[in-house]
């Protein structure tokens, strides 16, 4: 069974604090969806965003910490 993709159309984006406000090679990520992270290219707000699962994006993050 697949899981419905959230509807983004209203969705708050926030590039990571390491961007330092530059618009190149950037990720955003959105808050407030359950078990979920959308990301998206912020050099392309309006093309196509990963639903990627939660703890997944959280095993990423941990990994590229380090």
């Amino acid at each position: 069974m697949r899981a419905r993709r959230p509807e983004l159309s209203n969705a708050r984006w926030r590039k990571s604090s390491y961007s330092n406000g530059g618009d190149s090679n950037c990720v955003e990520v959105a808050d407030g969806f359950a078990g979920v992270v959308p990301v998206r290219d912020s050099k392309a707000p309006e093309g196509p965003a990963l639903v990627v699962p939660a703890g997944a994006w959280s095993a990423f993050v941990r990994s590229a910490r380090r």
